[in-house]
């Protein structure tokens, strides 16, 4: 991967970390996306020491869950990054407790992992497609376990708040958005490759940043069992889907085994409402209201 140039969300731990330690030891160049300088800086000194002093790996600050920071971070990445060969769009938060709102009024799990990242890829997209580069959204199987549509007249879940429902929302959204975005990129022939992959059932810190404490109990005990990965195993699918030819675009990418929870990376089950085309088209004139931001395509 010489040459190659890779921005990853959530790049300190976890599987974005395991990515970014994957695609340096390929060559690659890797720009982090994070919230947290210190951690950053932190998984920077860790990687250079795996991997040798000349480990071509930085760090811009970023917050999903402010607008504001995401369009000063991709302002920067346009003035620092000349090419760009795939955003992998990994951050995100989950089984929020209890309701909570980004500084821009959007429900938390809504706003960081679908708004700030739909409003990060807008601004990147033409330095991508110069590069004709991809976009790699990670979601989730926990699509699978909500509405299974978008609640279009509460998006924010002020009636009926449950935080496993509206993480499902959240990363079903970022599906459609990809799904959505492939079709816009055919009828407009640009030069962007859009894919959508998930970790599987990964032993990552993604709950004990944002879940309850139940849920940080069930998953700890979940991580002794044979049915939770390594994080680096986690990683495997966004790696694929950042580099790998010959992938089907409207397709879910990762692990094949039981309950395609682990095992080896492949192509895995998609629910068609997943690109149910009525509510992809909704979601998207949505997302531009709410955002402020009008892509270019």
């Amino acid at each position: 991967l010489d040459g190659k140039t890779y921005l990853i969300t959530g790049a300190n731990s976890g599987t974005g970390f395991e990515a970014s330690r994957i695609l340096l030891s390929k060559c690659a160049r890797v720009v982090m996306l994070n919230r947290n300088p210190q951690k950053s800086a932190d998984a920077i000194a860790t990687l250079r020491q795996k991997l040798g002093s000349d480990a071509d790996v930085s760090f811009i600050r970023m917050d999903l869950a402010e607008l504001a920071s995401v369009r000063n971070a991709a302002a920067e990445v346009l003035e620092t990054a000349p090419r760009i060969d795939a955003l992998i769009c990994n951050a995100a938060i989950a089984q929020v407790p209890a309701q909570q709102f980004t500084v821009d009024g959007f429900e938390s799990q809504l706003g960081t992992n679908h708004y700030g990242h739909f409003v990060l890829c807008g601004m990147l997209f033409d330095r991508i497609e110069e590069s004709k580069g991809r976009i790699v959204v990670v979601a989730s199987l926990g699509y699978k376990m909500g509405l299974r549509t978008i609640q279009f007249d509460d998006m924010n879940w002020d009636k009926n708040y449950s935080a496993n429902p509206a993480y499902s929302q959240s990363k079903l959204a970022q599906m459609m958005f990809a799904y959505e975005l492939q079709d816009r990129v055919k009828a407009a022939s640009r030069n962007v490759q859009a894919y959508v992959c998930h970790p599987g059932s990964s032993a990552t810190s993604l709950i004990e940043t944002s879940g309850g404490m139940t849920t940080r109990i069930m998953f700890r005990l979940m991580a002794l069992s044979p049915m939770v990965q390594s994080a680096e195993k986690g990683s495997y699918p966004e790696v694929m889907c950042a580099t790998q030819d010959g992938l089907e675009q409207r397709a879910l990418y990762g692990p094949t085994g039981r309950m395609e929870w682990t095992g080896p990376v492949g192509k895995g089950t998609l629910e068609p409402y997943a690109c149910e085309k009525a509510a992809m088209t909704k979601l998207w004139d949505r997302s531009e209201q709410e955002t402020g931001f009008q892509w270019n395509i």
